[in-house]
């Protein structure tokens, strides 16, 4: 459903324990997250939704958008449900949204799992978020899309799965959030920088990190780890910036435990 945040959003699982909000990274899409809502919704109650300017959610108009401005659309979507706190699963994107939110309203979040996210824009990542910006740029979102999986994926996986990756383009395609949105978000992920306010982030945070992640080098968690006064770091050898979704079972895994240390 679609509610006055003008955010799309579903909720999934349970209906008693933890209310886990799952927040997609720079493709925004909720639906990033299904290989995870069968397995969470045994123990919690599971909310997926659309960023802004993506999927079924209102257009991004904000021309200044920030990281900041990620979180409070969370907060926003806790309003409107009615939830006072929930823990934010955030990849990417979605785990600077997090931390923004945590500085931004700390008694919100009881938790934040960080996938393969970061407290300071590295060179390395910057590069990569312009070469994909100059694809976009010469060649539009088809041209865009069919590059991702080099940036989210291991070159094994996307090998032995290109037939699918192909199929899965037009539809790709379609829902596509549009190029100045994209510039938009991305602009507001080359800017964000905490690194220095780390300190002031008290939330229990579980840090999952590939250490072949293509996109994000899995030193900026390291990082984050040094930062945050409460911080578990679960390394995954494998699985490229998209960890979760290629090893599911194992990320699920993590989480459940880590949620278990969580107090009440």
């Amino acid at each position: 459903m679609t509610g006055p945040s003008g955010l799309y959003w579903e909720a999934h699982g349970a209906t008693e324990g933890p209310a886990l909000i799952l927040s997609a990274g720079l493709g925004g899409h909720g639906a990033y997250w299904k290989p995870h809502v069968e397995a969470l919704g045994r123990k919690a109650r599971i909310i997926l939704y659309d960023h802004r300017g993506t999927g079924h959610s209102a257009p991004e108009t904000r021309e200044g958008l920030t990281a900041d401005g990620l979180g409070e659309d969370i907060e926003r979507l806790m309003d409107e449900i009615g939830l006072d706190r929930a823990v934010v699963i955030g990849h990417a994107a979605g785990a600077i949204a997090a931390l923004a939110l945590a500085l931004r309203a700390p008694g919100r979040v009881s938790g934040i799992v960080s996938v393969n996210g970061w407290a300071r824009t590295d060179p390395h990542f910057r590069r990569c978020i312009a070469m994909r910006m100059a694809v976009l740029e010469a060649g539009g979102a088809q041209a865009y899309l069919r590059a991702q999986p080099v940036f989210l994926f291991p070159p094994n996986w996307i090998s032995s799965h290109d037939a699918e990756l192909e199929a899965q383009l037009p539809r790709q395609v379609a829902e596509f959030q549009g190029e100045e949105t994209l510039r938009r978000r991305a602009h507001a992920l080359l800017n964000f920088d905490i690194l220095d306010r780390l300190g002031e982030i008290a939330t229990p945070t579980l840090l999952v990190v590939a250490d072949d992640d293509m996109l994000v080098p899995p030193a900026c968690s390291d990082v984050l780890a040094q930062g945050l006064s409460h911080a578990t770091l679960a390394r995954m050898p494998t699985g490229g910036h998209a960890c979760n979704i290629i090893y599911p079972d194992a990320f699920n895994q993590a989480v459940l435990d880590w949620l278990a240390t969580l107090p009440a």
